[in-house]
């Protein structure tokens, strides 16, 4: 609470009253002014409070709370002339209040010193007491003094089982049991039947009472035994120190618990992140791998291309040597019958030469021949070794049209496959085919190593994020249904429900149209489309793809939507579309509206640390008021 008085400058308690009769002076005299209208009301003690306008009974019962607070004196002091101004000088304003309730606001319940012992649980002592009216858990008396909300009735008996006369009455052990003992304490003494007046008679037709003290707890009889054995001597001040201490310790355990929750979590999320990274290596690795292989799969083809043109080209070269061999023997040949008319000796050398020379055309024949088979050979070897390329390319193609489909570690396994496939393929092609299987079986069996290491892993923390996310979203249910009723629409923090069809627009959109039975109309509409939304045959969305990212966004086109439009407006669209979207981001399946956290500030879901923080902020407001 923010009050102008100096808190700092101290005043001794027997300067307090002086100080407010100079606070009430300055209050009649109209120098500081606490009212101003007939039920408005200002503090003029704390300017900077967020709240500045309060009611007769708001302010009195501000005043008077402060003026018996631990604060400091000035502002004891200032509070207290306060009070009695406005009890004093504006009692006219309290004329709404309920009598008892303007008693309670003028007269609260507090200790004549505070010092003064009670005994805990609240008791209240009756004395006199017929024992016809103690049967039935002393039904009677409880109605009689149903006023004070007594909780519990026990009638006090001597040692030897007989009635004392005397019976005890228990209130609730909160503040407001206090209060109503204090009452029932003073209405006895009000009317002279209180302990004095027991102590002076004791004797009468009437039924006698009070509030159970230190004396009372102390004393050697039944009712002094009875309430040592059921109760405690504390002074209020005790009693307050020590509920505040146990909502403090409350506050601090949540606390700490949240902070830890909320470490573990980091560290999760620091873990998943590592696991990201090693994933994102191991595809990289993937893809290096697979460039290589690519590009020794291009220098196998280029070597291949490379023999098979050398090949032809020494076919080329052989063909023409032997057609030069066959040009230069028919040459000779025909040099041969040109000399035929020689000599015998000479046809006959020449005969024989012919023959030698038709041996060896034989001879040359026989070999083009066979070079011809060779061709027809190499050329089928080609053509075989052109088809082995093509079915390794297909089964290559196959392989990355299944690694699409599947992880990016399959994927290096099954190119780690192709290439032994490949490499069998190359036998004889001046590849060591043992040597090269042998790396890429050593290789493969690393990556799927590797792919089992990461897949359990990954399974191991997705479990635990499971299991971490669940004891998250179930402290969030359970902060939720706690907080209902302390996060409203005008705090920071909220609570929003997602997917719920804002009515104002339907209000809007139907005053035109008729009338003064626009919000029964606005509502019917609202409660339909809200059905509709979850009729799970009507999904008005599209999938739109951005780059490698799709995303789900409202068909523009659907019918309902555009005759939605069209009928009632562009607000009452967005107000349905707006609903759709948070109904398909938050309960896609359920297609029901569900309640989060919300940061009304900012329109964005609230984190955890938030909550907690807004919690605490209204916690030390309250204890300040």
């Amino acid at each position: 609470m923010d009050c102008s008085s100096d808190e700092s400058s101290e005043l001794s308690d027997t300067d307090i009253d002086d100080y407010a009769d100079k606070a009430y002076a300055n209050l009649k005299l109209g120098k500081l002014v606490a009212r101003f209208g007939a039920d408005r009301f200002r503090c003029p003690f704390c300017p900077g409070k967020k709240k500045q306008d309060y009611r007769y009974n708001e302010l009195l019962q501000h005043a008077i709370g402060v003026g018996t607070s631990n604060r400091a004196a000035k502002v004891k002091a200032n509070h207290q002339a306060l009070a009695n101004h406005l009890k004093t000088d504006h009692a006219d304003a309290a004329g709404s209040l309920p009598p008892r309730q303007a008693v309670a606001l003028i007269n609260p319940p507090r200790p004549v010193q505070d010092q003064e012992l009670f005994v805990w649980p609240w008791m209240g002592i009756l004395a006199n007491v017929p024992v016809e009216q103690t049967q039935r858990g002393g039904a009677i008396i409880l109605q009689q003094l149903a006023g004070f909300k007594p909780i519990h009735f026990n009638a006090v008996h001597c040692p030897d089982g007989g009635y004392t006369g005397f019976a005890i009455v228990r209130f609730n052990k909160d503040w407001i049991g206090f209060k109503d003992a204090l009452g029932f304490h003073n209405y006895y003494k009000s009317y002279h039947l209180g302990k004095t007046d027991w102590e002076a008679n004791k004797c009468g037709k009437y039924m006698f009472a009070w509030l159970a003290k230190e004396e009372d707890y102390k004393a050697d009889d039944p009712v002094g035994k009875f309430l040592s054995e059921n109760g405690d001597l504390k002074t209020v001040a005790e009693l307050q120190q020590e509920m505040s201490r146990k909502t403090d310790t409350l506050i601090t355990n949540l606390t700490s618990q949240i902070s830890a929750k909320s470490k573990y979590l980091m560290e999760l999320e620091c873990k998943c992140n590592q696991m990201d990274l090693a994933l994102q290596r191991a595809m990289e690795d993937g893809d290096s791998l697979d460039q290589r292989y690519n590009e020794e799969m291009r220098k196998m083809q280029s070597t291949a291309r490379e023999h098979s043109l050398k090949i032809f080209h020494e076919t080329d070269q052989l063909r023409k040597q032997l057609d030069e061999k066959e040009n230069d023997i028919k040459r000779r040949s025909k040099q041969l019958s040109e000399i035929v008319a020689q000599t015998d000796m000479e046809r006959r050398k020449l005969e024989n030469e012919r023959k030698k020379n038709d041996g060896q055309n034989d001879s040359l024949n026989m070999a083009r021949i066979e070079q011809e088979k060779a061709n027809e050979g190499v050329r089928i070897l080609v053509e075989k070794h052109k088809k082995e390329k093509e079915a390794a390319l297909n089964k290559i193609l196959q392989l990355e049209k299944q690694l699409d489909e599947k992880h990016q570690l399959e994927l290096d396994i099954q190119q780690l496959r192709g290439k032994l496939e490949v490499v069998k393929h190359m036998e004889g092609e001046g590849v060591d085919v043992k040597k090269r299987t042998e790396e890429l079986n050593r290789d493969l069996q690393d990556r799927i190593d590797a792919m089992e290491d990461l897949e359990e892993l990954n399974q191991t923390l997705i479990i635990k994020e499971r299991m971490t996310n669940d004891e998250l979203q179930d402290a969030k249910k359970e902060l939720i249904l706690s907080l209902a009723d302390l996060l409203g629409p005008r705090s920071n923090i909220g609570i929003k429900r997602m997917g719920q069809v804002d009515e104002k627009p339907f209000v809007e959109a139907c005053k035109p149209k008729y009338g003064v039975e626009a919000d029964t109309k606005a509502l019917e509409l609202c409660s339909m489309w809200q059905d509709n939304m979850r009729d799970a045959n009507w999904h008005p969305f599209k999938i739109v793809t951005t780059g490698e990212k799709s995303e789900q966004i409202i068909d523009g086109g659907d019918e309902k939507l555009v005759g939605l439009k069209e009928e009632l407006g562009e607000e009452v669209y967005k107000a349905v579309t707006t609903a759709l979207v948070e109904m398909n981001e938050y309960n896609a399946s359920g297609s029901y509206v569900v309640s989060e956290l919300w940061n009304n500030k900012e329109n964005r879901k609230a984190s955890m640390g938030e909550v907690v923080e807004h919690i605490l902020k209204q916690w030390k407001a309250k204890r300040k008021r």
